[in-house]
């Protein structure tokens, strides 16, 4: 089987303390695998330094690149998790993602997406984010992530979609999200879905990739399916 290639897409995906392993890891495991067809696929690591950083459970990420590094990418993903509660107000990576070319994507998975909220860059838009509470967030003093981005964006449309592309913003609804979160960016960087679904057979991840397919919403007029 043959496919036409868009040159090189490179996704940069941020790396802090605590992050949830497969909010990085399902979206990098899906450009790992799109590079057997197309080596000049790439996505890559980014941290405010390059020291190692520790997400859950003891996983140690070397990032590739510091945000002094400024490398080019066309999407910027942020992960969700624990440490994301603690990212929402920093401001050397408010300013980073600030600092980012227009073309460059602005993606998220999970709580990725409060990043954003917070920097005001939803209002007007839609998005989505985790809808399952754990222990703490089901407990009377919880918050349901989905509602937290609610009360922390309340001039964006929260939609219950497992991926919203709403133009440049594109988000992922929960956890395990970021594999279509990482599907939707090859199909966002040109690729065909004949190529994408092959990417999906090899990761034996045919039949979610089906169910989730048409489970997309394009909340911008200029992004259609």
């Amino acid at each position: 089987m043959s496919y036409t290639f868009k040159p090189g897409f490179r996704l940069g995906i941020y790396i802090c303390k605590d992050l949830e392993i497969v909010d990085f890891a399902a979206p990098f495991g899906v450009f790992s695998v799109a590079r057997r067809f197309d080596p000049e696929l790439e996505a890559f690591f980014i941290a405010e330094s390059l020291r190692p950083v520790q997400a859950q459970a003891g996983f140690t990420v070397l990032p590739n690149y510091s945000f002094a590094d400024r490398p080019d990418m066309d999407a910027f993903l942020i992960p969700g998790g624990f440490g994301t509660r603690q990212e929402i107000n920093n401001g050397h990576l408010h300013e980073f993602i600030r600092g980012l070319p227009e073309k460059t994507l602005l993606v998220s998975v999970c709580t990725g997406s409060w990043i954003y909220a917070r920097m005001g860059l939803l209002d007007g838009k839609a998005a989505t984010n985790r809808k399952e509470p754990d222990r703490v967030e089901q407990s009377p003093s919880g918050k349901v992530p989905i509602d937290r981005l609610a009360e922390l964006a309340p001039a964006c449309r929260i939609s219950r979609a497992r991926v919203v592309d709403a133009g440049r913003i594109i988000t992922g609804g929960g956890i395990s999200s970021g594999m279509e979160v990482g599907f939707h960016l090859l199909r966002r960087a040109g690729y065909g879905e004949d190529f994408i679904r092959e990417v999906a057979r090899v990761m034996e991840y045919s039949k979610a990739y089906e169910m989730y397919a048409t489970d997309i919403e394009y909340a911008d007029s200029q992004v259609s399916s």
